[in-house]
């Protein structure tokens, strides 16, 4: 019989996605075999894994990297409804991989029928693969407004009681403070027939003596019946980026002496934001999220990130005046790097007649490389081996370097035909050209460039620590702070 460990949150950001990570990974040590799943992510952080025809495919980062955690391969049933947030009214849908625009163009109530079906169809599927299936819920289960539709936490955990045996964590960030209320809270809102599934409270992000928490955690048992199953400490440096919205990169005013400055900028519908994590990670490298000119000042890099509407961060970029900063960066000899959206702002025209990106658009880029690019319905989703083939400047160190990553992208990029072409940098492994440069600014359509060791011992003759070793330290602590005996019931093989 398949075990299934459910990590309900009381509200986004509470910390699930770690915690279904250590989970995986405890999971994983002890011989168990485990696998994710979230029925719907909201992110746009994505990742690429095959697809159910072979192709490429989209899932959230997060199960991405707790499959990496289990030692699985990362596949689409583990997240096998994916929201790309467009704009505030309205959100990409992709099911098991791909893009569905008719369901997109749907209401969420209108739609949630049938994406819990799909949901259910890879849960059903996963649970026949595994011991264990660690399930991460979404935001908090006790939204009663949106419980009649709400697949992700409460259909999803009807499910696994029906597959298997359930078992609930609730977790809560203390350190946003009212901890105790909104895990009493709650559990008090769960439907009656969820409520008796919940195993353990578990207060994280704690700072300071957990003796300063009594009576707290006994009051609390004795109210709900559900035993405190640990208080994990304040970790900032666990080396994976966060779900919900920025890592810290640190104060971007203070400057670190003999520290290379990199400076991200930060759109309001910013992609794939969780590649960069390694850079913050980098001895000599001090990394910053850039939101007005002000904190590009002292910069010595300025990168523009992936985005998922990049017509609208353009136009925001213009508001902050960012794009002047970044000609006059540009223009004075100081390296600009754009990856995927932020290639295609960097060209001199963007053509979207048909609003592929997100609202119809036509108009100039940036004009720091002479591209264009024109936007189509069918989305460039694969994994790649890419080289880098004449690069200078700059980015002279990459020259000739292999890497792997992975391209998400509906943008069709081609020199413009009215100006000298740029030097082709970068190729993939068919040989297609996926990155240009002009002077110091480089564009390129490969994600992960700084979660591949070979480059940064290019650039920086050092490498950022494994992912791995992320993993082991997040398993280290929910064995550390986390109920033995608790985790040896939820976790152990059942062989």
């Amino acid at each position: 019989m398949t075990r299934f460990v459910m990590v309900w949150g009381t509200s986004s950001g509470a910390g699930k996605s770690w915690l279904a990570t250590a989970l995986c990974r405890a999971a994983a040590r002890r011989g168990t075999v485990v696998k994710p799943f979230k029925a719907q992510n909201m992110s746009n952080n994505a990742r690429v894994v095959a697809g159910p025809d072979g192709l490429g495919a989209e899932i959230g980062a997060a199960q991405y990297f707790q499959a990496l955690a289990a030692g699985v391969e990362p596949g689409v049933d583990m997240n096998p409804v994916l929201l790309k947030p467009e704009r505030d009214t309205a959100s990409q849908v992709v099911v098991h991989g791909r893009v569905d625009a008719a369901l997109g163009r749907q209401g969420w109530r209108e739609r949630s029928g049938v994406l819990a079906g799909f949901a259910r169809e890879s849960l059903q599927r996963l649970a026949g693969t595994c011991e264990l299936v660690v399930i991460e819920g979404a935001g908090s289960p006790a939204e009663i407004n949106l419980a009649p539709q709400d697949y992700v936490n409460l259909g999803t955990a009807r499910q696994a009681r029906e597959l298997g045996e359930l078992h609930g964590l609730l977790v809560t960030d203390i350190d946003r403070g009212g901890a105790f209320a909104h895990l009493y809270g709650t559990w008090a809102l769960l439907p009656d027939d969820l409520r008796t599934s919940l195993r353990g409270f578990v207060l994280n992000r704690f700072r300071g003596d957990s003796a300063l928490l009594a009576p707290g955690p006994e009051d609390l048992q004795r109210l709900t019946g559900v035993p405190l199953a640990g208080v994990i400490p304040m970790v900032r440096e666990h080396g994976l980026p966060d779900e919900d919205g920025l890592f810290d990169a640190g104060d971007p005013s203070v400057a670190k002496a003999g520290r290379l400055r990199i400076a991200v900028l930060c759109p309001p519908h910013i992609s794939n934001l969780d590649e960069f994590e390694p850079l913050r990670r980098m001895p000599g490298v001090q990394l910053a999220w850039a939101r007005s000119q002000a904190e590009l000042h002292g910069a010595d890099w300025i990168v523009l990130p992936g985005s998922k509407q990049v017509s609208g961060d353009l136009a925001w970029l213009r508001r902050q005046g960012l794009d002047g900063a970044i000609a006059r960066h540009a223009a004075a000899g100081g390296p600009v790097l754009g990856i995927c959206g932020g290639l295609q702002m960097l060209g001199e025209a963007l053509v979207d007649p048909d609003g592929h990106d997100g609202e119809s658009f036509n108009g100039p880029g940036l004009g720091l490389l002479p591209l264009v690019t024109r936007y189509e319905r069918d989305k460039q989703v694969r994994r790649s081996t890419f080289r880098f083939v004449a690069t200078a400047g700059a980015w002279a160190a990459w020259a000739g370097v292999a890497a792997a990553g992975y391209e998400i992208h509906c943008g069709i990029t081609v020199p413009h035909p009215d100006l000298p072409e740029p030097t082709v940098a970068l190729r993939d492994a068919r040989g297609q050209a996926i990155g240009w440069q002009h002077g110091n600014v480089l564009g390129v359509y490969a994600h992960g460039l700084f979660e591949s060791p070979a480059l940064l011992r290019a650039m920086w003759g050092a490498t950022a620590p494994a992912l791995e070793d992320s993993f082991d330290l997040l398993a280290d602590l929910a064995e550390k702070h986390l109920d033995a005996t608790l985790l040896d019931r939820l976790l152990s093989p059942t062989r």
